[in-house]
């Protein structure tokens, strides 16, 4: 936690941990209290196997450190998930959304196209095989160079530090199962709180596809499309990433 103000939480992708917004976190202190945290399983948060909400885990979250105050939630991927899943569930404890390439929960099974049907195919037989060395590589390439780019178009200390924290994820014990099942996707009309998603032109074409309709189905959502950046423009265009966020939350 960094700064004072109207509170901010981060909600990290699965294949990293809090320190992902470190940019964001930094560039938004001097006016908002920045709040980023480990979910279970991941970075320095021990989790058990018990049965558990993430939302749930949010809302304690906002009320601990926020005292319950509506906070601005800025989520990458699954993180996306929790935050859209907890904004149907608790609208009073949401000021806005910023939403980078999001996961919802009950969106449509995609269809990959040729090329990135073999990538998972080559990651579900690494993930048989637990060759988590090759595990974190595929995801290196789906996630930060983008699936349809050459593999290690990002390199240098982004890929090392990206390759780093995907295994502790993938090392780190099970933990139980997550209870929020409810489907947030055939209700995205419901959100009412201003929302900026943000999504990278070298991502998945169904997350490209699914952030479009987001930004048109959320009656306050808007849209921007980020040439050259994959599924991460957070850690690999934290300036632009930072700015489009700061410049959201000041014209509200």
């Amino acid at each position: 936690m960094t700064g004072r103000g109207k509170p901010v939480v981060f909600l990290h992708a699965a294949v990293f941990d809090r320190t992902m917004w470190r940019a964001q976190a930094d560039g938004i202190s001097a006016t908002h209290m920045a709040i980023a945290y480990d979910r279970r399983g991941f970075g320095e948060t021990i989790a058990g196997k018990e049965d558990h909400s993430q939302v749930a885990d949010l809302l304690a979250v906002i009320k601990t450190v926020a005292g319950g105050a509506p906070a601005t939630l800025v989520a990458c991927s699954q993180g996306g998930r929790i935050a859209l899943d907890f904004a149907l569930r608790h609208p009073s404890h949401v000021g806005e959304l910023v939403l980078i390439a999001p996961s919802v929960s009950g969106a449509p099974e995609p269809a990959y196209p040729p090329a990135i049907a073999r990538l998972m195919a080559q990651l579900a037989d690494a993930e048989a095989a637990a060759d988590w060395e090759q595990v974190s590589a595929i995801k290196a390439h789906m996630w930060l160079d983008g699936p349809l780019q050459p593999e290690g178009r990002v390199s240098g200390e982004l890929r090392r530090l990206f390759t780093a924290k995907n295994a502790l994820a993938l090392q780190a014990p099970p933990i139980g199962t997550n209870l929020d099942v409810a489907p947030a996707f055939p209700r995205l009309s419901e959100i009412s709180a201003p929302s900026l998603v943000i999504w990278g032109d070298f991502d998945f074409p169904h997350i490209q596809e699914r952030c479009h309709r987001m930004a048109a189905t959320m009656p306050k959502g808007a849209g921007c499309e980020l040439t050259g950046s994959a599924h991460l423009p957070s850690l690999e265009r934290p300036e632009e990433v930072t700015a489009l966020m700061t410049e959201f939350l000041a014209r509200l």
